[in-house]
C-alpha cells in the first residue's frame, strides 16, 4: 500500500539549514506530483513546495522562495526538501503528500523548530 515517511526534522538556529526526506513506498514518486506542506501551531496547513511528474517542474510558496528547494531522487524513490536560511516562522510540522487517483496520502509529519 501507499506509504510516506518523513525524516530529517529537528531543532536548528535561525539562519541554519535542514534537509527533510520523504521516503515513498507502494508507488513511484516520479509518476505523481509530490508536495511538502507545513502546519504551525494554531495555524492552517499550508503548501510549501511541489514537484510535478515527468521533468519535475517545481513550485514554491512565496514565503520560502529562494531559501527552500524541493527535489526528487527517482532511484531512491524519495523526495527531499532542502531548507536554508531558516527563520523562526518556519517552525512547523512538515508533511509529505501525494494525490493518487483522487485520494490524498500523507506521512506522519516531522517537526522543524527554528529557535536560538
Amino acid at each position: 500500500q501507499v506509504q510516506l515517511v518523513e525524516t530529517g526534522g529537528g531543532l536548528v538556529q535561525p539562519g541554519g539549514s535542514l534537509r527533510l526526506s520523504c521516503g515513498a513506498s507502494g508507488f513511484t514518486v516520479s509518476d505523481w506530483t509530490m508536495i511538502w506542506y507545513r502546519q504551525a501551531a494554531g495555524k492552517e496547513r499550508e503548501l510549501v513546495a511541489s514537484i510535478i511528474t515527468g521533468l519535475g517542474r517545481t513550485n514554491y510558496a512565496d514565503s520560502v522562495k529562494g531559501r527552500f528547494t524541493i527535489s526528487r531522487d527517482d532511484a531512491r524513490n524519495t523526495v527531499y526538501l532542502q531548507m536554508n536560511s531558516l527563520k523562526p516562522e518556519d517552525t512547523a510540522v512538515y508533511y509529505c503528500n501525494t494525490r493518487i487517483l483522487f485520494r490524498d496520502y500523507w506521512g506522519q509529519g516531522t517537526q522543524v523548530t527554528v529557535s536560538s
